[in-house]
C-alpha cells in the first residue's frame, strides 16, 4: 500500500491561487477573510482531504480545548444522563470530551487519571469509584492548577479547594424511608452499594435517622451491600426469606436493584406493595414503565452534568483563585404504586 501525500495549506493555497496565510486564516473562520472566500477554502479542504493538525495548534496555544470525564460505570442509566448534560454544555462552549470509566476500581481510576493527564486535558470532571478512599492520584492535576470538579461520588481533599456537585443523599434516603414508614412499614431493608462511597453511606445515614426518629429498631442484618445490578434482587430476596422476621419494606439505592427485587418477589408470590413495599432511587425510565410503577427518588442527572461542566468551563475561563464550594441540587420523592398502601397518599 502506498502512502498518500499529506495535504497542507500550501496545496490548498496553490489550488485556489491564494496565499497560505489567507488559507490558514480562512480555515480558522477569521472574519477578516471574506465569507465567500472562507467557503471556497472550506470546500477545497474537504474535497482535497485536508486534516487540521489540532494537536500541534493546541500545543502552541498551551491548551487542548478538551475536558476529561471519568465515571464509575458507563452502563449506568444515571451516569448516562450525567454524560448527556456534560456533552450538551461542552458542545455549547466548543470543548471536546475524553470519557473513560473506572469500572468501580480505584486502580483503574488511577490509570484513567494518568491517561487524562498525559492527554493534556484542560480540566477534569470525575465521579469516584466506590472503593476510592483518597485523592493522591489527583495531585499532579492540582499541582499544575488544572481545575477538577467532582460530581455525585465525592470525597474531601485535605489540601485542595475543590468544587463538588451533589444532592443531599442523607435527606433523600431519609425521605424515602419516611415514606415507607408512613405506609405502615416497620421492618425496612436498606439495599445499597459500598458504604465507603459517599452516596450510599449518606443514604444509609438517612435510613437510620428515619428509623430512629420513629422509634424503630435498627438491625444490622437489614443493611445489605450489593453490586446493585440486575442480579441483586434475587440475592436480596434469598436473604430476606431466610429471616425470622421477614421485612415489610425495602429501600434500594438504585432503580435497577429495586426493579430486580420486585421481579424476584413476584417469582415467590410475594405481593408488592401489600406484603413488601419497595422504593428505588434515580427515577430512570424503567421506574415509570414497570408494573407496579416504582416509587423512587428523582436524581437530576442531566442537570448535574450540565452544572458540573459549566462550572469547570467557568473555572477555565476565570483567572481568579478557585473558591471551594459544594453545589447541592434538589432531589424529589416520586410516589408510585410499588410502595402505596395508604389510599390517602398522593402520587
Amino acid at each position: 500500500m502506498t502512502n498518500k501525500k499529506e495535504i497542507t495549506i500550501y496545496d490548498i493555497a496553490k489550488a485556489l491561487n491564494l496565499s497560505a496565510s489567507t488559507v490558514s486564516r480562512g480555515l480558522r473562520g477569521n472574519s477578516a477573510i471574506r465569507k465567500d472566500t472562507r467557503r471556497r477554502i472550506a470546500d477545497a479542504a474537504i474535497a482535497m482531504g485536508y486534516q487540521q493538525n489540532t494537536f500541534a495548534r493546541n500545543l502552541r496555544n498551551n491548551s487542548s480545548n478538551t475536558i476529561g470525564v471519568i465515571l464509575p460505570r458507563l452502563n449506568s442509566n444515571f451516569q448516562s444522563s450525567v454524560v448527556a448534560g456534560i456533552e450538551k454544555e461542552a458542545n455549547k462552549k466548543a470543548f471536546n470530551l475524553i470519557i473513560s470509566q473506572s469500572q468501580e476500581s480505584f486502580q483503574k481510576e488511577q490509570d484513567n487519571i494518568s491517561t487524562m493527564f498525559n492527554s493534556r486535558v484542560d480540566g477534569l470532571l470525575i465521579s469516584l469509584a466506590s472503593d476510592t478512599d483518597n485523592l493522591k492520584h489527583l495531585d499532579r492535576f492540582l499541582k499544575k492548577n488544572i481545575p477538577v470538579v467532582f460530581f455525585d461520588r465525592v470525597i474531601d481533599h485535605p489540601d485542595c479547594a475543590c468544587v463538588k456537585v451533589v444532592i443531599d443523599n442523607e435527606k433523600a434516603g431519609y425521605d424515602a424511608v419516611m415514606h415507607l414508614i408512613d405506609q405502615g412499614c416497620k421492618r425496612i431493608v436498606f439495599l445499597g452499594g459500598n458504604l465507603q462511597s459517599n452516596v450510599y453511606r449518606d443514604r444509609h445515614l438517612g435510613y437510620k435517622r428515619a428509623l430512629e426518629e420513629h422509634g424503630l429498631s435498627y438491625f444490622p442484618e437489614y443493611t445489605m451491600v450489593d453490586k446493585l445490578d440486575e442480579g441483586s434482587g434475587k440475592r436480596t430476596v434469598v436473604k430476606m426469606l431466610r429471616m425470622k422476621n421477614r421485612p415489610d419494606g425495602i429501600f434500594a439505592a438504585n432503580d435497577t436493584s429495586a426493579v430486580s427485587v420486585i421481579c424476584s418477589l413476584k417469582e415467590v408470590d410475594i405481593k408488592v406493595p401489600e406484603e413488601i413495599a419497595v422504593v428505588g432511587f434515580n427515577n430512570v425510565t424503567i421506574s415509570r414503565l414497570f408494573d407496579p410503577s416504582l416509587t423512587t427518588v428523582h436524581y437530576p442527572g442531566e442537570e448535574m452534568g450540565e452544572l458540573a461542566a459549566s462550572t469547570l468551563i467557568e473555572m477555565l475561563n476565570n483567572q481568579e483563585p478557585v473558591i471551594p464550594k459544594t453545589i447541592v441540587l434538589q432531589h424529589k420523592l416520586i410516589i408510585r404504586k410499588s410502595s402505596v398502601r395508604n389510599s390517602t397518599t398522593k402520587s
